[in-house]
């Protein structure tokens, strides 16, 4: 089942701000934990297109 699209975009905006966080803690774009963040909001985003691609 798709989660609801309005629920993802949600999900895509603080994994944004985590992502803004993380990388204002460790200051690198290397950093695993920046990394780590960033693959959660690529999937999100991937997740977040598939959805609005099947309507």
């Amino acid at each position: 089942m798709l989660m609801n699209q309005g629920v993802t975009l949600l999900r895509v905006e603080r994994a944004m701000r985590k992502l803004y966080q993380v990388q204002k803690k460790y200051g690198f774009l290397t950093h695993p934990k920046v990394i780590e963040q960033s693959k959660k909001l690529d999937d999100l985003l991937n997740h977040y297109q598939t959805g609005k691609s099947e309507h």
